[in-house]
C-alpha cells in the first residue's frame, strides 16, 4: 500500500509540475492583414520571417530573433548588403539563421520551411500572394501563415501589422508603443495640411537605380507613390502606373513636377546610380543628384529650375521606420510648414530607441547641400 501511495503522490507531483508548462502554450486567434482568421501558439517560439527584417527586430526586441529559425535570407543580405553587415558584425549569429530562399526569385523552399518545423510563417503580403497555391500547402501541414504588409504605405495597415508581430513575439505594449509614435507623425501631417487648405505640389518620386540614362521604377498607389500622397504631394505618376513601374519621359517633362525625389541604396551599380543609405556621404549623394538634372530636357523643369531636387533612401520605405520619409516627403513639398521638423534625425533615433545598431550615412537630402 505504501509503494503505491508513494507511486500516486510521485505521479501528481509530475502532473501538477508540469500544469504550468501547458498553461504558457495559449492558441490565440490573429486576424492578418489579408483578413484571415490564423490560429497561432503565442508568443511563437520557432518563426520562419519571409520579410520586414528590422521591423521584426524593433517590435520583438533583440531577444525576439533567438526564435527565429528560418528567414528568407536575400530580402535583407542581397536588397540591403550594407545593413546586413552592420547588423551581423553586431550580432554574427545571424549568418547561422538558415535560409528559406526568396519568393520573387522563385527559390523559396516549402520543404526547407517545413524541415524547420515552425509555429509561424510570417509573410509580407506580396510574398503570400506570390506563393499562390504554395500556401494551402504550407497550412495543410500543419504550419500557420500570417500576412503582414508595409509596401501597401498604409497607416492602417502598417499599425495592423506592427500589433501582429506584437503579438507574434509577446510584446504587445512595445508594439503598441511603435505604433502610437507612428500614428502621431503621421497626424501631425495631416493635421498642419488640414488647417492650410494649400495647393498640392506635384511631385515625382523614382528609383534611381538605373542612373540617369534610363528611367527606372516610379510608384503609383503603394511605397513611395503612397507615401507622396500622405504627405500632400500630388503624385505626376499615378494616372499613368498603377503599382510600381517606369514612366514615359515624355510624360514626366509634359507634367512639370515642381517637386523631384530620387531613391536611392548604397549598392546601386549602374552608371550613375542614385546612392544614399549607410556608408554614404553627403557630397556623394548630391554629387548623384545633380547628374539626374542633366537628362534631357530636365533643365526646363520648375523643380530643377528651384533646385528642389531631393535624395531619399529607398531602404527606409516600406517600414515601421518609414514616418521619417513621409515626414522629410512633407517638409520638401511644404517649407514653411514643416521648417521645425528633423526627420533624418527622428530616422536614425528611431533605431537608438528600438534597435542594436545605429548606421552611419546619408538618408535624405537635397541638392543645394
Amino acid at each position: 500500500m505504501k509503494v503505491k501511495q508513494l507511486l500516486m503522490t510521485v505521479l501528481m507531483t509530475v502532473i501538477m509540475s508540469a500544469m504550468p508548462l501547458v498553461s504558457q502554450a495559449k492558441v490565440t486567434t490573429i486576424e492578418d492583414v489579408a483578413g484571415r482568421q490564423v490560429e497561432v501558439d503565442l508568443p511563437a517560439k520557432r518563426v520562419v520571417l519571409g520579410f520586414y527584417a528590422e521591423d521584426y527586430l524593433a517590435i520583438g526586441g533583440e531577444k525576439s530573433f533567438q526564435h527565429v529559425v528560418g528567414i528568407s535570407r536575400d530580402t535583407w543580405k542581397a536588397w540591403r548588403p550594407a545593413s546586413w553587415a552592420l547588423y551581423t558584425k553586431h550580432n554574427p549569429a545571424l549568418t547561422k539563421i538558415p535560409d528559406v530562399g526568396e519568393v520573387e526569385a522563385q527559390t523559396f523552399s516549402i520543404e526547407k520551411v517545413l524541415s524547420l518545423r515552425p509555429d509561424v510563417l510570417l509573410l509580407a503580403d506580396w510574398q503570400y500572394k506570390g506563393l499562390g497555391a504554395d500556401v494551402k500547402r504550407i497550412e495543410d501541414a500543419g504550419v500557420p501563415v500570417v500576412v503582414v504588409d508595409y509596401n501597401a504605405q498604409t497607416l492602417n495597415k502598417h499599425l495592423k501589422s506592427t500589433r501582429i508581430i506584437g503579438k507574434i513575439t509577446g510584446q504587445q505594449s512595445r508594439a503598441e508603443k511603435i505604433a502610437g509614435e507612428y500614428k502621431q507623425a503621421i497626424d501631425l501631417i495631416h493635421e498642419r495640411l488640414k488647417a492650410r487648405h494649400l495647393k498640392k505640389p506635384e511631385a515625382y518620386v523614382e528609383f534611381g537605380n538605373k542612373g540617369p540614362g534610363e528611367y527606372s521604377f516610379t510608384y503609383g498607389k503603394n511605397m513611395w507613390g503612397a507615401m507622396l500622397t500622405i504627405a500632400g504631394g500630388n503624385n505626376i505618376a499615378a494616372p499613368y502606373v498603377e503599382w510600381w513601374g517606369p514612366m514615359n519621359p515624355e510624360q514626366v517633362l509634359s507634367s512639370a513636377p515642381e517637386v523631384i525625389f530620387l531613391a536611392g541604396t548604397e549598392s546601386g551599380k549602374a552608371e550613375g546610380a542614385m546612392l544614399m543609405g549607410q556608408g554614404i556621404s553627403r557630397k556623394t549623394a548630391v554629387n548623384r543628384l545633380k547628374g539626374f538634372t542633366s537628362r534631357p530636357g530636365w533643365s526646363g523643369l520648375p523643380a530643377v529650375k528651384q533646385k528642389r531636387v531631393y535624395g531619399i533612401y529607398q531602404g527606409a520605405s516600406r517600414s515601421i521606420l518609414d514616418a521619417s520619409m513621409i515626414q522629410y516627403l512633407a517638409k520638401a513639398l511644404y517649407p514653411s510648414v514643416f521648417s521645425d521638423l528633423n526627420p533624418e534625425q527622428f530616422y536614425l533615433d528611431f533605431y537608438r530607441h528600438y534597435l542594436p545598431v545605429v548606421p552611419e550615412g546619408t538618408f535624405a537630402v537635397r541638392i543645394t547641400e
